[in-house]
């Protein structure tokens, strides 16, 4: 049986070492498919069809897809987060760079002087209203320590600087990964007010929304550079552009560009160009690829974004897989409906996250079609799929 799976955007064809041929049809007009690929597509009023089960966006913002109406559709909607890492590190290498050294003023200078005369004599006069202090021994403060801000504080460890980190919700994994060189602070504060440049690697949510506005930027040291490779939203940018003509703030960097801040003096914007390499966006689809074939063949999920992760090992007997509200009684439910047919759990796991649930049992014997029926029919249950030994 092949797997239709429809993509919205241009996506890289390294999936075919994936989602293989012999199994998967991909591709812009496929009918009703069971998996969507996509990458900057509005989904927000996208048709939902029957079939559907899982979504893969290839990159880490899911801005473009409603979670909450996916999740109770029944669909897993995956993302790809740290398969850009590097890419976006290395734009923030140059943001400093742009912030300290004033390269993008003096490069647009010397093009308004191509062709007039004595042009050696007037680049070494005017090179002096383009100096700016070097990076090593200045404070670099990176609010965010995913796999972004790890890699950039351990760059900013490399280049000399002296790194303060700020994440209360650090993961165990991403610690491990964090140089011992980077003192990690436990108030934002703290780093607000003692980094010469303050770099952003957090998510958009309703929490951080305008996060640094004209009192964060009051706060923050006469002259300081603030970078953004995150998201536009996590700044204000009248505040940031009040801030830059006042002298408050020396220079903002950012990748996302904004009518307040196109003409701004000492604004750097680049065209969201973080995750815009080839190698990011290999690396972005293959990850989304393997979590959609896990998903479908496994019932594995790895990097969802409604619902809770749940890895599984491979599927060696019928299991039975269950989205489902997150509330009272519902796992009774299940596990009434299976002993009422005689069947044995072998093994079981339930997930949580917020209003949505995940419960996933294997058994010793296949269900009947009539007990996928009546689990369907729970109240709260949004998604039953029954997968077999492949």
């Amino acid at each position: 049986m092949t797997v239709h799976v429809q993509t919205l955007n241009a996506i890289s064809p390294v999936y075919h070492g994936i989602l293989r041929e012999s199994e998967y049809q991909v591709g812009p007009n496929v009918p009703d498919p069971e998996a969507i690929l996509v990458r900057s597509a509005d989904m927000h009023d996208f048709p939902i069809g029957e079939k559907l089960l899982c979504i893969g966006r290839a990159g880490a913002g899911v801005n473009n897809i409603p979670l909450d109406r996916m999740a109770e559709a029944g669909i897993v909607v995956f993302n790809s987060p740290g398969a850009n890492a590097n890419a976006v590190k290395e734009m923030v290498v140059a943001g400093l760079l742009l912030a300290s050294r004033r390269i993008a003023e003096g490069v647009a200078w010397c093009k308004s002087i191509a062709g007039e005369p004595d042009l050696e004599a007037k680049v070494e006069k005017g090179k002096k209203q383009f100096a700016g202090p070097e990076l090593a021994g200045k404070t670099l403060g990176v609010v965010g320590l995913g796999a972004i801000g790890v890699l950039v504080a351990n760059m900013g460890i490399a280049l000399g600087m002296d790194v303060l980190g700020y994440d209360p919700f650090i993961s165990v994994d991403h610690a491990w990964k964090l140089s011992r060189s980077v003192r990690h602070s436990i108030e934002l504060s703290e780093v607000i007010e003692k980094s010469d440049y303050l770099t952003l690697h957090v998510p958009l949510m309703d929490s951080t929304r305008g996060m640094i506005d004209s009192t964060v930027l009051d706060r923050m040291k006469p002259g300081a550079a603030l970078l953004n490779f995150a998201r536009g939203g996590l700044v204000d940018t009248c505040a940031v552009r009040d801030a830059l003509a006042s002298g408050k703030l020396r220079a903002y960097v950012t990748d996302f560009p904004s009518a307040e801040l196109m003409d701004a003096p000492n604004a750097v914007v680049t065209p969201h160009l973080g995750a815009s390499t080839p190698e990011s966006e290999d690396n972005c689809v293959r990850m989304v690829a393997r979590q959609i074939d896990d998903y479908l063949r496994n019932g594995s999920i790895v990097n969802a974004c409604n619902y809770p992760n749940c890895p599984l090992g491979p599927c060696a007997m019928p299991r039975l897989t269950v989205l489902h509200k997150n509330v009272p009684n519902v796992i009774g439910s299940i596990t009434q409906q299976l002993s009422a047919e005689g069947l044995n759990i072998e093994n079981m796991v339930n997930q949580s996250r917020g209003a949505f649930a995940y419960t996933v049992a294997d058994v010793s014997v296949r269900p009947s079609d009539e007990l996928i029926r009546r689990l369907r029919g729970l109240d709260a249950i949004y998604r039953v799929r029954l997968l077999t030994p492949q």
